[in-house]
């Protein structure tokens, strides 16, 4: 499939770029799902009146069997990603601990790109040094929750007070991390009005310009040598 395609509407004709495909959005579709099923029901055990208010809504919510779903579709993510689309999931994680100057000199200036300022920053690639390190932090610290997950889930009958109260925090403070990552995705998809890109997976190209011109450099290179993914 070629990545660019033009798309029209009522009054103009705009050049865009296929940024994400279908398999990929499924996968996002899918952690994101996972993550808040996780995120939702911890939170009722760990705060009983949010339990209490969600009981009375619905009298037969199970949290636990909720954490249970939730966590089952987590782990299925990194396998769901290699049947839809292993190019993609090879991709973005070398990608993701994969830095050259251009994203040094990026991460020096990301205060400008964090207040909507993405004009003027250091050249990109598909991904900018930002959403890097933000994908690093994402596969690094679903392991940890994941592993320390399994270890509570099975371990109980194994681990003594020590183990389970030492797994029990690093699952805390992984999920403590991963929220922080989450909420820190929201407002930049906010910001850059990015939301588009996930549910269509077209970005326009003069967007794309500005904020990943060495990436929009190798498609035209790839689309000029009859290339594509």
């Amino acid at each position: 499939m070629n990545f660019f395609r033009s798309c029209e509407n009522a009054n103009h004709s705009e050049e865009k770029l296929l940024r994400y495909r279908v398999g990929q959005r499924l996968v996002h579709a899918v952690l994101a799902t996972s993550f808040l099923m996780l995120l939702f029901s911890g939170l009722m055990v760990l705060w009983p009146p949010l339990l209490l208010w969600v009981r009375s809504v619905a009298p037969d919510i199970s949290p636990g069997l909720i954490h249970r779903i939730g966590a089952v579709l987590f782990m299925a993510v990194p396998m769901l990603y290699l049947l839809v689309d292993r190019c993609g999931a090879r991709q973005l994680l070398v990608e993701s601990f994969t830095y050259d100057k251009d994203d040094i000199e990026w991460l020096k200036h990301a205060w400008r790109y964090f207040m909507g300022h993405a004009v003027g920053m250091p050249p990109q690639g598909r991904l900018n040094a930002g959403q890097k390190l933000h994908h690093a932090g994402v596969v690094i610290f679903s392991a940890t929750v994941v592993f320390s997950g399994l270890a509570l889930w099975f371990g109980k009958g194994y681990l003594g007070p020590t183990g389970l109260a030492l797994a029990a925090t690093i699952h805390g403070l992984s999920m403590l991390v991963l929220t922080v990552l989450l909420v820190g995705h929201l407002y930049f998809t906010f910001v850059y009005k990015a939301l588009s890109a996930m549910t269509t997976g077209y970005v326009p190209k003069e967007e794309a310009m500005i904020e990943h011109p060495k990436w929009v450099e190798e498609l035209e290179h790839q689309s000029a040598s009859g290339k594509s993914f």
